[in-house]
């Protein structure tokens, strides 16, 4: 029995293969909310159940907030590779409802202008793209009897929410973790139809802060001219992080520890695929506002940023309410590129809000810190370049290495707790709205990712 058995069988399972993903996306796994505490625990039952029916030795792990679900298979096995994969069960918020066409809970096939796609909150992110690994595995062991490796599943249930569990369990479980290489599948393909392995990922920095003035929301006509508006105060400081020509961060040291990128990688990057025109289209640009002199790739996968991600205060009802409002809140986040250190990077932030201050206002800063720096994978080992062929002869288009604009901590946590290099290949596309209303999943997507993984697989165990 070949590979060639195993495609087909997927290839014969995937409506059964489609409908599993279906229950899986049927569960309101929003692991930020505590009101879907009991769905969390719900979507990790269901998947140690799933395991378990493909001979998985599966078991749900409790944590201090949502449990991971660990499994192992092949642990018999002589002289064959050890991989783990890495998947997470839970989803965004569905916020705002109204935007969404249909119940995001409530998963459906959907005809498109680029094919059938699978409409629901999760079908990208990540619970459709962990499913086709596991989808893989099923066919193995169905043409096979056994999987071709020795294998390690673990999914949490908190990558949405920070992760605040990860580290501890993965310190407390090292050895049952550890394995010769892990697996990730939670990115996307740099272009529609373009196959691809994520070799470098940016970091993520996460702050808050409030600006308090008067002691009390105070009436605008008493007030109006000699008060001090904190709305008006953070909205000054916010556009201060930002220098309007060059579209660079104004924060001084920003930039330390970031790196320019050499040129024989630019000219791979520029011969990848990337559909600039679509990339913009998609969300409703038509020109990239970013850093003046740098391509949008390079923007999107080499370059730091400072978002404001939400600024508010005072009053926000309906109609119309008179006051100069007593505090004004703000929430940013950096995505950290080549050497930066989230630690110092927060202080140099800090700094710059502190020293723009004026009298009768104060700032006070959250203090549930979050920080990871940027991540840069092993390429050069074999079993890289093996699944980039596995990759090309799957999608009969050359597989290429790329960057990746999010924060996947994880590959970084494998590295610096398992001593282990990870490998990221994801099957989405830009257009996916992860984390926004109408999410979906190509379908092409799913089945192609499954046979990618069966195609990988057999790859790393030749």
């Amino acid at each position: 029995m070949t590979l060639e058995n195993v495609l087909a069988q997927i290839d014969a399972d995937l409506s059964p293969a489609t409908e599993r993903l279906m229950e899986l996306l049927r569960i309101q796994s929003i692991s930020t909310d505590p009101a879907y505490k009991p769905e969390c625990d719900k979507a990790a039952d269901w998947l140690v159940a799933d395991l378990l029916t493909i001979g998985i030795r599966a078991e749900k792990r409790p944590t201090p907030g949502h449990p991971m679900v660990v499994g192992h298979v092949g642990e018999d096995l002589n002289d064959v590779p050890h991989v783990l994969f890495y998947g997470h069960y839970d989803v965004q918020p569905v916020d705002p409802l109204a935007l969404w066409d249909n119940p995001p809970f409530e998963p459906k096939l959907e005809e498109t202008a680029n094919g059938t796609v699978i409409r629901g909150r999760g079908a990208s992110d990540d619970k459709g793209q962990l499913m086709t690994f596991v989808e893989a595995c099923r066919a193995w062991k169905a043409i096979h009897g056994t999987l071709p490796c020795r294998i390690t599943f673990f999914f949490e249930g908190e990558e949405e929410s920070g992760s605040p569990s990860l580290v501890p369990f993965m310190q407390e479980n090292a050895a049952e973790l550890k394995a010769d290489l892990a697996l990730i599948c939670d990115t996307s393909m740099v272009s529609r139809g373009v196959p691809s392995i994520s070799s470098q990922l940016r970091g993520m920095l996460k702050d808050e802060f409030t600006l308090v003035g008067p002691r009390i929301d105070l009436h605008s006509g008493h007030y109006g001219g000699p008060g001090l508006n904190p709305l008006r105060e953070i909205s000054r400081i916010v556009a201060s992080f930002y220098d309007e020509e060059t579209g660079k961060v104004a924060v001084d040291g920003f930039y330390e520890g970031v790196h320019e990128v050499p040129v024989d990688q630019l000219r791979q990057w520029e011969g990848c695929g990337f559909e600039q025109k679509e990339y913009l289209g998609n969300a409703g640009y038509t020109q990239a506002h970013g850093e003046k002199d740098y391509s949008i790739l390079e923007q999107q996968w080499a370059r730091p940023t400072l978002e404001v991600n939400g600024i508010w205060g005072g009053y926000n009802g309906a109609g119309s309410k008179t006051v100069i409002p007593s505090e004004a809140h703000c929430k940013i986040t950096c995505r950290l590129v080549g050497d930066m250190d989230p630690d110092a990077l927060r202080h140099k932030i800090r700094k710059h809000v502190e020293a723009r201050l004026k009298p009768d206002t104060k700032v006070v800063w959250d203090n549930d810190l979050e920080g990871s720096g940027a991540s840069v994978m092993n390429i050069t080992r074999p079993e890289f370049e093996s699944a980039r062929c596995a990759l090309s002869d799957e999608w009969q288009r050359e597989a290429v290495f790329c960057g990746m604009g999010g924060s996947i901590p994880i590959a970084g946590f494998f590295k610096s707790v398992l001593d282990m290099d990870a490998m990221l290949v994801g099957y989405a596309n830009e257009d996916d709205a992860i984390h926004s209303p109408n999410e979906k999943y190509d379908l092409k997507s799913f089945h192609k990712g499954i046979r990618s993984w069966a195609r990988i697989l057999d790859a790393l165990t030749k």
